[in-house]
């Protein structure tokens, strides 16, 4: 640690009514070297205005700026727009539109439809099964 640093330590933690220290102890205001007379002069602004700002600047409010930029939810205007009209667009029309959409590779594309295969009626009867049975087995 420096000492100046160790000093205003010892000075924060000396008790407000406690002497000071020894003046050969402490330096003067104003610094005795040359380099802290010219950090104060270039710490300490003159009377004038500040140069950092923008004329006609004004100073906004952070909770205004905050409500001026967040996201409004507009789902149920949206929702209620979709439901009011019931008009049904032509199949068509959907069709073309999803299949315009659509990429070329294969994940895009739709699963293929497979007819179904329709079970297919046996051209014997149950009588014609009971007489072969008979005929083969021998059963009466």
């Amino acid at each position: 640690m420096s000492a100046s640093l160790l000093r205003r330590g010892l000075e924060l933690l000396e008790a407000p009514g406690r002497g000071e220290a020894p003046s050969g102890v402490q330096r003067g205001q104003d610094g005795t070297r040359p380099a802290a007379a010219a950090r104060r002069r270039k710490r300490a602004p003159g009377p004038g205005r500040n140069k950092a700002t923008v004329k006609g600047r004004v100073v906004k409010s952070a909770i205004e700026e905050y409500h001026k930029k967040k996201t409004v939810n507009h789902l149920r205007e949206n929702l209620q727009y979709m439901l009011k009209g019931r008009i049904v667009a032509n199949k068509a029309v959907t069709e073309q539109v999803l299949v315009q959409n659509r990429g070329r590779k294969s994940k895009d594309q739709p699963p293929k439809k497979v007819a179904k295969k329709k079970p297919e009626g046996t051209v014997f009867t149950e009588e014609d099964f009971r007489k072969f049975e008979r005929e083969y087995f021998g059963r009466p």
